[in-house]
């Protein structure tokens, strides 16, 4: 008791007020990496779920699936690109090649329903010295029906980390052609047709030699490194709790010899 006191004393009281203040930010901050362990262990299960999964032929019954919840299923699908209303996705790489990503509303196939293709990348400019901003892509246009394999995506409004965005798009307004995110909600306000809530992201083949160069994304499955950090800033709040009543008790003995 007379240790408690003396904490709260004039002399102290300004440290133990920082002292309290950084045993709640270390234990907060020991939380906030368990709430990040939590996800990520959600995000492995959600992930393994669709990966586990047969292919998914995306056609007749099969549309009226949660897409969206079905982020990295495998998927196949036969259809007509739809190339005036292209769109290119900026500030992708291929290695260490700066471009841009092909971004393509198809038709599926005996449905007429639209689904967004990543077709994967190309340089920043074309062959024509073109810049990716012009909408000239026609060299990459693959024309006639086409079967497409790949896997399923969520589209995105924004950055994980930041404040890069989008614009608003107008329904009527001159469609934009270059885009930092596949924001589906968005895009479908400058075509003419209503968009599926995932798009497809095309997996590489052995046979296809150009660009398009199709990517597929790296998936980190493990846990991460929260629980360890987590038990460090819950070590760290345990030795400033407990050690700073010693320290104190230290200090005074040494006032008093």
């Amino acid at each position: 008791m007379r240790l408690i006191k003396l904490v709260f004393t004039r002399r102290w009281f300004l440290a133990t007020l920082l002292v309290i203040f950084g045993v709640g930010l270390c234990i907060r901050l020991g939380i906030w990496q368990l709430d990040r362990l939590e996800k990520r262990r959600a995000f492995n299960t959600r992930v393994l779920a669709q990966i586990n999964e047969a292919p998914f032929e995306l056609s007749g019954a099969a549309l009226e699936a949660d897409l969206y919840n079905m982020e990295y299923r495998a998927v196949k699908a036969s259809g007509v690109y739809d190339f005036a209303n292209q769109i290119a996705l900026r500030n992708q790489y291929y290695g260490n090649e700066w471009g841009v990503h092909l971004v393509t509303p198809f038709i599926l196939e005996d449905s007429q329903q639209v689904i967004l293709v990543d077709r994967g990348w190309i340089p920043a400019r074309s062959s024509n010295d073109q810049t990716y901003e012009s909408g000239d892509w026609a060299a990459y246009d693959e024309p006639d029906v086409v079967e497409v394999s790949g896997i399923l995506r969520r589209p995105q409004s924004k950055a994980e980390i930041g404040s890069r965005s989008d614009q608003t798009q107008v329904p009527g307004a001159a469609p934009s052609k270059a885009w930092y995110f596949i924001n589906i909600e968005q895009i479908s306000k400058q075509v003419s047709y209503p968009l599926l809530p995932a798009y497809i992201q095309l997996s590489p083949q052995d046979d296809w030699k150009g660009p398009p160069f199709r990517t597929q994304p790296k998936l980190e499955l493990s846990e991460g490194p929260h629980m360890g950090y987590a038990m460090q800033w819950f070590t760290f709040a345990t030795l400033l709790g407990l050690g700073y009543p010693f320290f104190i008790r230290k200090q005074q003995k040494a006032n008093t010899q």
